[in-house]
């Protein structure tokens, strides 16, 4: 089985609601699928959600990438051979994980199909039965966020990810607001996405929120300050998890070492895919920290990899993979059985892409033949 053509599109994943967070504030998603074709008619489909803030890379700079640099070097290749595909990708360009993880989930959605299994049995097999969702609350005035939230108990759900990363006057009474409507029964975890930068402001804010029970408090200084997160670590009983500052190998060598964080956040996009996120799972594993599988706003494609990496982990305790619900239109059929998310065993991805509202929403596409 060989890669006989990769097509590659743009689209805007339409929002219910804007997605707003400390850096940004988004009415659509725009988003990259790639579709590669085998010469056994084998389908497969990836996604790569570019955020220039985390990982450097655009959606226009992702297109260009797969287009003239990753899929000519990739036709003729066994989508089997997943190191190989890795390595070729590697030597070809540095970086650019995003692009590099919608052609890794494409060929693990290929050997899934082709084999008749879903995914997660190439990882393992499966090894928790559901998870909890965690519903995505984005920044807005605290009453308002107060009100979703409670909005959102009603529904079912028990767990909330508070976007903030303003000021910490002003996240400290958003937070302390909707602790407030669900009371003490309700998960809270706070993103702050860099957004209060420096450790001296975040211990001041988790002074000012002691009382409050959370979770976890996640990225709160620069991406780059792994000696911050240290810092926070020890001077607070606040349990912190890394995200923006955990793009591969080499921070997360650099996290194990310092023990700069109670818990990681592998996404997809981040890291290059799910055979890079397997690693990065296997090397928490070996350090005692737990791991979380979280989002960049991917449609069912890239949020269904993301989930079938989490249910064949042990060590992966929780998932922020709610894309899907965001949308108004989806190019997908991922399922959620609200409040919790539970796959089902088709091959592959397990995800029926929908080719009407796939060329719909379709702004871009170019196809990569020999």
């Amino acid at each position: 089985m060989k890669i006989a053509e990769i097509e590659i599109m743009a689209i805007n994943l339409p929002l219910v609601e804007p997605f707003i967070i400390s850096y940004a504030h988004l009415n659509t998603m725009p988003s990259i699928i790639v579709k590669i074709t085998t010469d056994t008619g084998i389908i497969g489909y990836g996604e790569g959600v570019a955020d220039e803030h985390v990982t450097g890379e655009s959606r226009g700079g992702t297109f260009h990438t797969l287009k003239s640099i990753l899929a000519p070097k990739l036709l003729g290749e066994n989508p089997m051979h997943l190191e190989r595909i890795h390595n070729l990708m590697n030597k070809a360009i540095y970086g650019v994980p995003t692009a590099k993880a919608a052609i890794d989930i494409a060929c693990y959605d290929v050997v899934g199909k082709a084999l008749g299994i879903p995914v997660y049995s190439l990882l393992g097999g499966r090894y928790h039965d559901e998870f909890p969702i965690t519903h995505v609350l984005s920044i807005g005035e605290p009453d308002d966020m107060a009100e979703e939230a409670m909005n959102r108990v009603k529904q079912g759900y028990h767990s909330f990810k508070m976007k903030v990363g303003t000021t910490i006057t002003e996240d400290v009474k958003r937070i302390q607001a909707v602790r407030n409507q669900v009371g003490d029964g309700i998960a809270i975890r706070v993103d702050v996405n860099q957004g209060w930068q420096s450790s001296g402001k975040t211990l001041q804010a988790l002074h000012m929120l002691e009382g409050t029970s959370l979770d976890w408090l996640e990225q709160p200084v620069l991406a780059d300050d792994i000696d911050g997160m240290v810092e926070i670590k020890s001077k607070s009983a606040t349990p912190i998890m890394i995200d923006e500052g955990m793009r591969g190998f080499r921070e997360m060598r650099e996290i194990i070492a310092k023990r700069a964080a109670d818990k990681v956040n592998i996404k997809l996009m981040k890291c290059g895919g799910i055979y890079p996120a397997m690693k990065l799972a296997h090397m928490a594993e070996m350090a005692a920290i737990d791991c979380q599988v979280g989002s960049m706003v991917e449609s069912s494609i890239g949020s269904a990899a993301g989930f079938h990496v989490a249910f064949s982990k042990k060590v992966i305790t929780s998932v922020e993979l709610t894309g899907p619900l965001k949308f108004s239109k989806d190019i997908g059929d991922l399922c959620y059985d609200v409040p919790y998310i539970r796959l089902t065993e088709k091959p592959g991805l397990g995800v029926a892409v929908d080719q009407a509202i796939l060329d719909e929403l379709t702004v871009m596409k170019v196809t990569v033949r020999p």
